[in-house]
């Protein structure tokens, strides 16, 4: 009887996966069967997941009930920080402008260093829901919460951005829809699971795709490394001969059996530009590498969604050794991105190619490297989860901003447990509506959606986390001045950028566009909202005693 069964299966599936393996080998256009089934078992997972763990009060919904251990927070924290920007996103950056990219590597990484040095156990200590709960108690002003709220959620938003953008692309690939629709469908099962589980299980859900992204995102590297004889046991070193090929160029008689999965050889001209970050053919230059990579660094630092994975682990120590988890995990991926992008600008060198959408190089690279489509259908959905861990954290964190800050804390504190879960419910559904919105317009590369909320949260959060934590004389009113400057600046700088993509040129555009650009103008903003947080402290009455003995006591002990 169980021959009869694997004989039955056999007959099913084997035309299921040749079509599945003849439809996924096209670029764009059509329903790929294999990869679909990969998707839905993959999102099927995440719901039951969510169901399993699904919030019960607001404490699960807010801080996963603060009950997650340091490995598992840290696969949460790598797992929440691998969004579509890193999965998709970086490669992206680096296929299309070179060693130009390395900077969000290094801004992005950095930034998780800046955060165990300065930040990790104080905030865990302080032993808040929120980043703008933070700002309400540590600075005593209900207006700060209220302004901290709406800031995070802002930040969460601008960071969704990208991610619904790389969801679109993902769906669309896989199930050869056009993009409006694949982020409308996207987006709608991402919302839902986030609803259901809240906190717990996006913290649950996270781990698993933790372990889905990574071993999606790595097994191709072995195969491309290996098909094209290079050296594959490490794939993150033996790259290297690939940038090297693409700088040198590799000409037509050495190319001999090097083909890509279209049929074309890929002999290219030399691309020296390709490892000069900042050179003039590139259009880039060593100001802008710098601003970038300084930008993403104190931005990390001030993310709504990455302050409050301190708060789901029981103590300091934890948060500490979260981030050290968090960073080792976030290394593997960050090492191997580059590959892609090295593959990508080989195996894309014939010009029958054509011009491919740099956010899906990755998957691209996978298919012309003639990859098993199966296993380019693992890559796909490597991706979504990707974006579907990093959505569901910040669709959190901002829901909570608006439920737990400024509904509670500020409109009504009578309300029941059961009604701001209710509200917190109603908002992750508003967020998600104008997230879809705005991810329709398609308004830059994924990457650099996501570095305008870096900048924006370098500009406002981090500095008033900065200081509250490690200087006990700012007050109020410098946060209050300080938060101004860093929103000046960041008002400036995304006016035009919006005012640029409507076409219009307002006066100075070249100057601004330039040094205040959308994905580095926290470069000149936190220094200033700092100075001035410290300049008006200094002008104004002094920090509360019990605020200043706190941050001694509990806080620095």
């Amino acid at each position: 009887m169980k021959k009869a069964y694997l004989l039955l299966w056999s007959l099913l599936s084997f035309p299921l996966a040749s079509h599945a393996a003849t439809a996924a080998t096209q670029l764009e256009g059509s329903f790929k069967v294999g990869p679909a089934i990969i998707l839905i078992t993959i999102l099927v997972l995440f719901v039951l997941v969510g169901i399993f763990f699904r919030a019960k009060d607001t404490t699960d919904f807010y801080a996963a009930g603060r009950k997650i251990s340091k490995v598992g927070s840290g696969m949460a924290i790598a797992s929440n920080w691998m969004s579509a920007a890193s999965f998709l996103g970086m490669a992206a950056l680096m296929y299309g402008s070179g060693y130009h990219g390395l900077a969000y590597v290094i801004g992005w990484t950095g930034g998780y260093v800046l955060l165990l040095i300065l930040m990790a156990g104080q905030i865990r200590k302080y032993g808040k829901y929120t980043a703008a709960d933070f700002i309400g108690d540590r600075y005593y002003s209900q207006t700060l919460r209220a302004v901290g709220a709406i800031i995070a959620i802002l930040i969460s938003i601008s960071y969704c951005v990208g991610q619904f953008g790389g969801i679109g692309l993902m769906f669309k690939w896989i199930l050869g829809i056009n993009y409006s629709w694949a982020v409308i469908i996207g987006g709608s099962i991402v919302l839902a699971y986030t609803l259901i589980s809240g906190m717990l299980g996006v913290t649950k859900n996270m781990q698993i795709q933790y372990v889905i992204i990574i071993i999606s995102f790595l097994i191709p590297l072995f195969i491309l490394t290996y098909k094209f004889d290079y050296f594959w046991v490490l794939p993150q070193i033996g790259y290297g001969s690939v940038v090297s090929d693409a700088i040198t160029g590799i000409p037509l008689s050495e190319t001999k059996q090097l083909i890509n999965s279209m049929g074309h050889e890929f002999a290219m001209v030399p691309s020296p530009e390709y490892a000069m970050p900042w050179d003039s053919a590139t259009g880039k230059t060593f100001f802008q590498f710098i601003a970038i990579a300084f930008s993403l660094m104190i931005g990390t630092a001030g993310l709504p969604h990455v302050i409050q994975r301190f708060y789901v682990v029981p103590k300091a120590r934890d948060a500490r050794w979260s981030v050290v988890w968090g960073l080792f995990f976030i290394c593997i991926l960050y090492w191997s991105a580059p590959v892609y992008a090295a593959f990508g600008t080989i195996l894309s060198a014939n010009p029958e190619v054509g011009t491919l959408a740099k956010d899906a190089i990755v998957v691209y690279t996978a298919q012309l490297g003639n990859v098993h489509p199966l296993i380019v259908g693992f890559l796909a959905a490597g991706g979504v989860s990707a974006a579907f861990s990093t959505v569901s954290g910040l669709l959190v964190a901002g829901s909570s901003a608006f439920a737990h800050d400024l509904y509670v804390k500020v409109i009504n504190p009578e309300a029941s447990l059961k009604r701001q879960l209710l509200y917190a419910r109603l908002a992750t559904i508003l967020m998600a509506i104008i997230i879809s919105a705005i991810a329709l317009a398609k308004l830059a590369l994924i990457g650099q959606l996501v570095a305008v909320a870096f900048s924006l949260a370098g500009c406002t959060i981090f500095p008033l986390f900065l200081l509250g934590i490690w200087w006990s004389d700012s007050t109020k009113q410098g946060a209050i001045a300080g938060l101004i400057a860093g929103c000046i600046v960041s008002l400036i700088s995304l006016s035009y950028f919006v005012a640029g993509k409507t076409g219009a040129v307002w006066p100075l555009h070249d100057f601004i566009d330039y040094w205040l650009g959308a994905w580095y103008f926290a470069w000149i903003g936190a220094p200033l909202a700092i100075v001035v947080n410290i300049v008006v402290s200094k002008l104004s009455k002094q920090t509360p005693l019990e605020i200043r003995r706190f941050l001694v006591e509990k806080v620095h002990s």
